[in-house]
C-alpha cells in the first residue's frame, strides 16, 4: 500500500497578495478549513497516513495547524466551539506528519527532489493542495489514481480536458488510450502555447510516483522559465519505462486563482446549507 503524500507548499502564493504576504496560501480558507487540510483528508481517505510537506520562509502556520495549540484548546474546552476543532484532530490522531524546507523556489520538480529524504525508496502520493478536488460520486481523486497505480505499478498523472485555449497553464500530454480514461503517455509538454499543445489533456496537482523519479529529476535539466519542471522529468521517465494519465471522476477547483477560489467557496457554501437544511 502507498502511505506517504507529499505536499510541495514552499511557493508564494503570488496571485492571492497581499493576503498571501504573512498568510500561505495553503492556509487560505474554503469556508472554515484551509486547503491544505482538505488535501490532507483526500489523502488519508486513500490510505495514506504519512504526510510530508515542503515548506519554506513564512509557511509556519502549516506546521502550527497539525499541532496541538493547547492555550485554545483549554479556552473552548467543554463549550459548543470545542466540536469545530474535532476535524482536525481527527487528521492528527490518524496521521504522522513531516516537515522539510525548499530554500529556494526552482520548480515543482525541485520541490519534490527536496520530499526525498521523508519519502525515502518507495512509491508516493503527490497533491498540490491549491488543487481542491471532490468527487461525490465514489473515490476521491487520489484513491482513483491508487487503484491505476496497483494495476501497473507505474507513475500516474491525473487529467482533465481543458479548453484549448488554457493550455498554456498547464503541462500537458498526448497518449495512447489502454483502458477507459487510462492513456499510455507518448508526449508531455509544460505549458506550450494552444497552437503547440499535443492535445487538451491538462495535468492537475494528482500523482502517484515511484521512487525512482528521484533519479530521473536529477538527470532533467531546468525547462520553462528555467525552473526543473515534473512535467520533463516525467516526460524522461516515459522515455525509460512507462508513465499513465488517467482521467479522472470529480469535480477540480483551481483554488490558486480568485476565480477557482471563489467557485469553491460557493460550492461548499451550497453543500453546507443542502446539509444543514
Amino acid at each position: 500500500m502507498i502511505k506517504k503524500c507529499l505536499f510541495p507548499a514552499a511557493g508564494y502564493g503570488t496571485r492571492f497578495l497581499p493576503a498571501t504576504k504573512a498568510t500561505p496560501k495553503e492556509m487560505l480558507p474554503i469556508l472554515t478549513k484551509p486547503l491544505i487540510q482538505y488535501g490532507v483528508e483526500e489523502a488519508s481517505d486513500a490510505g495514506m497516513d504519512v504526510m510530508a510537506i515542503i515548506t519554506g520562509r513564512g509557511k509556519r502556520a502549516l506546521v502550527e495547524h497539525f499541532d496541538i495549540s493547547y492555550e485554545l484548546e483549554h479556552q473552548i474546552k467543554g463549550s459548543s466551539k470545542e466540536d469545530l476543532l474535532k476535524s482536525t484532530r481527527e487528521m492528527m490522531d490518524k496521521c504522522t506528519f513531516t516537515f522539510t524546507r525548499q530554500k529556494e523556489m526552482l520548480g515543482l520538480g525541485h520541490a519534490i527532489l527536496k520530499g526525498e529524504p521523508l519519502i525515502g525508496n518507495e512509491p508516493f502520493g503527490v497533491i498540490l493542495a491549491d488543487d481542491l478536488c471532490v468527487n461525490e460520486e465514489g473515490d476521491n481523486v487520489l484513491a482513483q489514481l491508487v487503484k491505476i497505480y496497483e494495476k501497473y505499478k507505474c507513475c500516474v498523472v491525473a487529467i482533465q480536458e481543458v479548453p484549448k485555449e488554457e493550455t498554456y497553464k498547464y503541462g500537458v500530454i498526448d497518449g495512447k488510450e489502454i483502458q477507459d480514461d487510462v492513456f499510455m503517455i507518448s508526449d508531455m509538454v509544460e505549458k506550450p502555447d494552444p497552437e503547440d499543445a499535443p492535445s487538451n489533456l491538462a495535468i492537475i496537482g494528482r500523482y502517484i510516483l515511484t521512487p525512482d523519479i528521484f533519479r530521473t529529476i536529477e538527470e532533467t535539466k531546468p525547462g520553462k522559465n528555467g525552473e526543473l519542471q515534473i512535467t520533463d522529468a516525467l516526460m524522461n521517465h516515459a522515455k525509460k519505462g512507462m508513465v499513465l494519465a488517467y482521467k479522472f471522476k470529480g469535480k477540480r477547483f483551481d483554488c490558486g486563482s480568485v476565480d477557482g477560489f471563489v467557485q469553491a467557496t460557493n460550492y461548499f457554501y451550497d453543500k453546507l446549507k443542502q446539509e444543514t437544511e
